[in-house]
C-alpha cells in the first residue's frame, strides 16, 4: 500500500500524501488545501440536520501527518474556516486545544474566499494570515488556481475528484492531485466538501487518493 507519490518539479521532490496533503522535504513543510474548519457547525447554526466531529476527525488526521513527517512549517491553501458561524465555541476549543500541541511549529495560512468572508483564524491559534500568492523557493502557493508569471502554483480551491471507470455502470469518485506543467492542485483537506470532476488529458497527470493509498491513473482509467 503507497501512502505517498513523489512528485519532481524541478530540483524539487513533493509527496503527494494519501491523507490529501503534499510534504515538502527540503523546506520541512506540509501543506493542505481547504480545510474549511467548522463547517459542519456553520450548517448546524443555520438549522441543517449534519454530522458532529467533522474538525476533530480532520484534527486528528493532521496530527497523524504531522507525527509522520518532520515538519517546521504547516501552511494552509486557503479556507481554513468555512463561514463567521465556524467561530462556534466547540470548533474553536478543539483548534486551541490541538495548536497548543504544536506550539512551535510555524502556521501560515493564504487567504482563500472563504477566509475572507470567515475572517481570519483568532489571534491566540497563532497563525499567520497572509494574501496570495506567497512565495516560497520555486512556488507560488495560493488557493485560487490562477497562473503565476515565474513560479509553479500550489493551489486548492476547486476539490479536485477524479472519476474512475469500471465494467458497464461502475463508477468511483476520488480526490486527486492535479499537475501540470505550471501547476499542482490539491484536494480538499476537510471532509464533507464535495468535489469538482477533472478530465486526464495528454498534458496533465492525476493521482487519486482514498485516504489510505494514493495512486497514479492512465488517460485510458
Amino acid at each position: 500500500m503507497r501512502h505517498e507519490y513523489p512528485l519532481n518539479i524541478g530540483a524539487n521532490t513533493l509527496l503527494l500524501l494519501a491523507d490529501k496533503a503534499i510534504y515538502w522535504p527540503q523546506q520541512k513543510a506540509l501543506l493542505i488545501a481547504d480545510a474549511h474548519f467548522g463547517k459542519a457547525a456553520a450548517y448546524r447554526a443555520s438549522g441543517q440536520p449534519v454530522p458532529q466531529g467533522t474538525t476533530s476527525h480532520n484534527l486528528q488526521r493532521l496530527n497523524v501527518l504531522l507525527s509522520g513527517y518532520p515538519t517546521e512549517q504547516l501552511i494552509f491553501l486557503g479556507d481554513f474556516l468555512h463561514a463567521p458561524k465556524s467561530h462556534a465555541p466547540a470548533t474553536l476549543a478543539a483548534l486551541r486545544h490541538w495548536r497548543a500541541q504544536h506550539t512551535s511549529m510555524k502556521c501560515i495560512l493564504v487567504r482563500g474566499n472563504h477566509d475572507k468572508h470567515a475572517g481570519d483564524p483568532p489571534a491566540d491559534l497563532n497563525i499567520e494570515s497572509v494574501d496570495e500568492p506567497y512565495l516560497i523557493g520555486d512556488f507560488a502557493l495560493q488557493h485560487i488556481p490562477a497562473p503565476h508569471a515565474t513560479h509553479h502554483v500550489l493551489a486548492g480551491h476547486i476539490h479536485p475528484v477524479f472519476r474512475l471507470l469500471g465494467k458497464g455502470r461502475q463508477r468511483l469518485i476520488l480526490p486527486c492531485f492535479y499537475h501540470q506543467a505550471d501547476m499542482t492542485l490539491l484536494p480538499s483537506f476537510g471532509d464533507f466538501t464535495g468535489g469538482f470532476v477533472m478530465e486526464n488529458e495528454h498534458d496533465t497527470f492525476i493521482c487519486v487518493t482514498d485516504g489510505q493509498c494514493v495512486w497514479p491513473v492512465t488517460a485510458s482509467a
